[in-house]
């Protein structure tokens, strides 16, 4: 309920301003990355610029880690313009621990299934502790983040 003196700031009638009150729904934000999370892409991609451009960010479909919330270095799975692609976080909104920066935004560099980025130009710093922890999945796993790493002009 709008107070008396809101109300004749914004010169509603006080039967609209109960029906205006209702239709703004407001979520919290997510501090982590889960299932519908929304992403920025950060790359050059034309999917991902497209996205973008129309107002509809990339949602995260399933993490790829055994715990189920994604961090910085993880691989993810989202929905853009009705496909299915993979990415690597680069930067999210959680706290973090010592060392490791904390972002404003989820941001997101898609990739192809082998690896291979799908832009040719990173926008936005990247934390300097990625390049470790990309290279430690990169053994793990065999895929081959280097090509990602080499995108990156700027490191924080």
């Amino acid at each position: 309920m709008l107070s008396n003196s809101l109300r004749c700031l914004m010169a509603i009638p006080p039967t609209a301003a109960v029906d205006f009150c209702r239709c703004i729904s407001t979520s919290a934000v997510n501090q982590h990355i889960i299932k519908l999370t929304r992403l920025r892409v950060v790359d050059n991609s034309e999917i991902g610029k497209l996205a973008m451009a129309e107002g509809k960010p990339p949602r995260c479909i399933h993490v790829y880690n055994k715990k189920g919330v994604g961090t910085i270095g993880d691989k993810v799975l989202v929905a853009i313009r009705g496909q299915k692609k993979k990415g690597i976080l680069v930067g999210v909104k959680q706290k973090q621990s010592a060392m490791i920066p904390k972002f404003d935004s989820n941001n997101l560099v898609l990739i192809d299934d082998n690896g291979t980025p799908l832009g040719t130009r990173i926008h936005v710093p990247i934390p300097t502790i990625l390049r470790t922890i990309l290279k430690e999945k990169t053994l793990a796993k065999g895929a081959d983040y280097t090509k990602l790493l080499a995108l990156a002009t700027r490191y924080v």
